[in-house]
């Protein structure tokens, strides 16, 4: 098998899977248009006064955008620009594009690419790179890849703020594929290894050292008696965490491809393994995985694994009261510390629960539960609710581990008339938090609470929405306690055919911390759009803020503006 991947590595060596992206297909060449053009421009103004804190933007603001996009004969070839009073930019294609032709049942890729072969090999890198995928009539299919994985980055030790030096890295990868009649085979080869003369000498206490990568992985799949369905899947990585460290021999089999790696004194193998066994029937299944991948598990064609797990699950799903309700559990049981170097060993039963009941057309029902790891962004409604303009809070990089999450939504919607429509909803979420954020080990134990309520209304004839909500955030972490509650009203109308629309909104809300109020924020906003010809549309938007601090630590009470006025304009020429 090793030699089949040896020389399948290079043949494809200048190849990459990317199956799920767009093609440009030749086939089209002389049947279709050889150009259009399509794109939009667009102009804003915002206008800014702040009254009790300093100035947080400039009180006055212009910026125009636009994008232009060329096609020919299928070929996209998009250009965008952006111009204002604070930055100035262009921007073309070449810097990160990529062409997918495709011809009967072979596809190629250049360019920029991010494509995953299996879990354990290569799984959502970004590279830069060539590619192919073949698709004959058959059971067989083929795919590979070569491509810049890492650019070059020179160490600067002057600047403390420079960027993390690293190797350029280069990797080429294999893919082989059988199907047949419900059952598959996958064949997979994966190599990547860092330049040590790309970039200058790197000080040791960087920590940044040149790497050698090759990872081989086997999935598989069959059905059995019609109703089973067997799974497999197991990869083994090879790493060299330094590619000066002297050559060694190891009896491992990665050990021993020859050119395809070089075994080191820095070498490390690993493995990660999973199967499952499902049995389906209709209106329900059942099935039962175990997965584990030992610790430091690694490879280059990836950016991060969970590694050092071992788990055991069981799942099920069914649907019950004549197809009303559809029920999904899965438990299991889940430890850490498989090389038993570490001190304590993790180990804690897993599940997870989803309910969704549909008694009539009128009402929907749902909950959920689980207790698997997993990194969430805790995000406030209260954000959304408070922010001046959409850009205002783009930074969701920080991420909480979340261990426990519960979920409950109820939406009833009433009145048999189509001319009017009205509908209530609930919704109310629970996490329990452990314990980093972006990387920085955090108080553990804490408890996220959020809970909204809604009513709706929808008058047909005359393009009328009510709407109003009651929402409330509570966070309960060690030695501090904070919530944030209050309503939110809106009026929504169009006119003139629909051609213009306004919303008048408002809200009010109140935080606390350990009992005592804070701060009150009152906010109100007016939207405006207006639609021409279906290509011109002119919007207007106003936002007031007021906070009101009801304690001399909290920040201070202010006011603040913000207006803006845009137009644009979309374009097309066949």
């Amino acid at each position: 098998m090793i030699k089949l991947f040896t020389v399948a590595a290079i043949i494809g060596v200048v190849c990459i899977s990317a199956t799920s992206l767009v093609a440009q297909n030749l086939e089209s060449i002389g049947k279709e248009k050889p150009l259009s053009v399509t794109g939009g421009v667009s102009l804003s103004q915002v206008f800014y006064a702040a009254n009790g804190i300093d100035s947080r933007r400039d009180p006055y603001t212009y910026f125009a955008s636009g994008n232009v996009n060329f096609s020919l004969y299928g070929w996209s070839v998009p250009f965008s620009f952006s111009f204002s009073n604070q930055n100035t930019s262009f921007q073309q294609p070449f810097n990160q594009y990529s062409v997918h032709p495709t011809y009967k049942w072979f596809t190629g890729h250049l360019g920029y690419i991010s494509m995953s072969y299996s879990p354990y090999t290569v799984n959502g890198h970004i590279f830069l790179g060539a590619a192919v995928d073949a698709a004959p009539e058959g059971n067989w299919k083929f795919s590979a890849l070569y491509g810049r994985f890492l650019k070059a980055v020179e160490p600067d030790t002057a600047n403390e703020n420079a960027a993390i030096p690293a190797f350029k890295r280069m990797g080429y990868g294999f893919k082989a594929s059988y199907g047949r009649e419900g059952s598959f085979v996958d064949l997979i080869l994966f190599h990547a290894n860092d330049d040590i003369h790309s970039i200058r000498y790197v000080p040791d206490s960087l920590g940044v050292l040149p790497e050698e990568n090759l990872v081989v992985g086997v999935s598989a799949g069959k059905t059995i008696f019609d109703h089973f369905l067997l799974k497999a899947d197991i990869s083994s990585s090879a790493l060299s965490r330094d590619t000066r460290a002297d050559e060694s021999g190891n009896s491992h089999v990665l050990a021993k491809t020859g050119f395809l790696y070089t075994p080191r004194l820095s070498s490390s193998y690993y493995k990660a393994f999973k199967t499952a066994l499902d049995y389906q029937q209709d209106g329900y299944a059942i099935g039962v995985a175990y997965e584990r991948v030992d610790p430091e598990y690694r490879t280059l064609g990836a950016y991060y694994f969970n590694n050092d797990l071992e788990s055991i699950t069981v799942n099920g799903s069914g649907s019950i009261l004549q197809g009303k309700m559809t029920v999904a559990v899965s438990a299991g049981t889940q430890r850490d510390n498989l090389d038993k170097t570490k001190i304590s060993t993790m180990r804690r039963m897993v599940g997870s629960v989803n309910v969704n009941y549909l008694p009539s057309e009128k009402l929907n029902l749902s909950a959920s539960y689980s207790s698997f790891q997993t990194y969430t962004n805790i995000r406030s409604q209260f954000l959304d609710i408070n922010q001046l303009t959409p850009y205002d809070n783009l930074d969701t990089l920080n991420y909480t581990q979340i261990s426990q999450s519960a979920t409950a939504m109820a939406l009833y919607a009433f009145g048999r008339s189509k001319e009017r429509k009205q509908s209530v909803s609930l919704n109310l979420s629970v996490q329990s938090a452990a314990d980093k954020q972006a990387d920085v080990t955090q108080n553990s134990g804490s408890q996220f609470y959020n809970l909204n309520a809604a009513y709706a209304l929808n008058i047909v004839p005359k393009n009328l929405t009510l709407s109003v909500a009651f929402n409330a955030n509570v966070n309960d972490s060690p030695g501090i306690n904070s919530k944030t509650l209050g309503p939110t009203a809106s009026v929504s109308k169009s006119f003139l055919e629909r051609r213009l629309r306004a919303t008048l909104s408002s809200s009010y809300n109140t935080s606390y911390v350990n009992s005592q109020r804070v701060s009150t924020i009152l906010n109100g906003r007016v939207n405006g759009s207006y639609t021409l010809q279906k290509k011109h549309n002119l919007n207007l938007s106003l936002v007031a803020v007021n906070r009101d601090s009801k304690t001399e630590t909290s920040a201070r009470s202010f006011t603040e503006f913000t207006g803006t006025l845009g137009y644009s304009y979309a374009f097309g020429m066949k």
